[in-house]
């Protein structure tokens, strides 16, 4: 494995690290709270977060195959558990590291459609990656803004 495949696993790792800090430790009750009724819950950013890993990296990674039986009302869906959804995370992220480690440095430097552009694999595959961290940024923005306004009350 070359040193570049090495560096995007490490930030991939990095990333689901951060990101379990705010989810081990979630309540059901912290799932679908919602600060104003426009709000994005806990719960649908973490449902999107396992689609993303699950139908949107595999669009930039060659060696990881998108599951075939992948819910279409997954996104937002209040009928899985918080321990349903973590499990998905979790899967996906295995499914990410494990075929991250299969990419060679010739694909890394092989041009993607990214949205309607192109881009080298090794962007878009970073791009992608970089939304967990910035979904973990959300959950932490929430759960802060939860214990503010209930403290407050």
């Amino acid at each position: 494995m070359s040193e570049r495949v090495k560096t995007i696993q490490k930030f991939a790792a990095v990333s689901f690290d951060r990101l379990v800090e705010f989810t081990g430790s979630l309540t059901t009750e912290q799932l679908d709270w919602k600060s104003v009724p426009e709000a994005n819950t806990i719960r649908w950013i973490l449902t999107h977060l396992a689609e993303e890993l699950s139908l949107y990296v595999p669009s930039f990674v060659p060696t990881l195959a998108r599951p075939t039986d992948w819910p279409k009302d997954y996104t937002g869906n209040t009928s899985y558990t918080l321990q349903k959804i973590v499990e998905d995370i979790d899967t996906g992220k295995k499914r990410v590291l494990e075929a991250l480690g299969k990419l060679t440095d010739k694909q890394l430097d092989e041009e993607v459609d990214m949205w309607g552009t192109k881009a080298k694999r090794d962007y878009a595959i970073t791009m992608m990656l970089s939304e967990i961290l910035h979904h973990e940024g959300q959950i932490a923005a929430i759960l802060g803004l939860q214990k503010r306004m209930q403290s407050a009350a």
